[in-house]
């Protein structure tokens, strides 16, 4: 115990340590879970504090976090349900974002479809989009593309083989484009935009 006036040092460096990466925990939390992302955080971080010890850098300890984030995730899920959520890929195959886009004309005149298409999301609504895939496709999309790891990172996180993974960004980004229109129609953002062209 320390002193009256006196810091751990450890906790302190911790402290100083968490801070700096906590608007990123919080933001990969908030796209792992719809509610709950304090708690998700919140236990991270007491996991990551008992291991502290182990971090041998601090240049890696965004990486550090994010990796025992992603781990407290996974053991929730575990906990949570036993079943994999797979879909079939019959009805994702048929869809194409582009050519729904061609073919329903949404942007009349427009030579950008798919930008004037993905501008009508802000961060709300492609949280929204992301929090309705199930969770083994939703987990490497987010963990690839919004936070960098590479899929043998991914891998590994998640316990699954290399192309287990491949093969769920593949699918995740059909479903993703899949979700993308439904959300939309179902906000109005089509008719938001034709509404704010003419």
């Amino acid at each position: 115990m320390s002193e009256a006036g006196v810091r751990d040092p450890t906790k302190e460096a911790f402290q100083e340590l968490v801070l700096a990466e906590l608007p990123a925990l919080y933001s990969l939390a908030r796209r792992l879970v719809r509610d709950g992302a304090e708690d998700l955080v919140q236990e991270a971080l007491l996991q990551a504090f008992r291991g502290f010890a182990t971090l041998k850098e601090d240049a890696a300890a965004g990486r550090w976090l994010k990796t025992i984030l992603v781990n407290v995730f996974r053991d929730q899920l575990r906990k949570r349900s036993r079943t994999v959520d797979e879909r079939p890929m019959g009805d994702l195959d048929d869809f194409s974002l582009y050519r729904t886009l061609v073919d329903e004309d949404p942007f009349p005149y427009s030579d950008t479809l798919h930008l004037d298409f993905l501008q009508g999301f802000d961060s709300e609504d492609l949280r929204e989009v992301l929090i309705r895939l199930p969770d083994i496709y939703r987990i490497p999309l987010v963990l690839r593309y919004m936070d960098g790891f590479a899929t043998k990172e991914i891998a590994r996180l998640m316990d699954a083989p290399l192309g287990t993974i491949l093969a769920r960004l593949h699918r995740g980004r059909r479903l993703l484009e899949r979700e993308m229109w439904t959300y939309a129609q179902e906000a109005g953002l089509l008719t938001k935009e034709r509404a704010e062209d003419e």
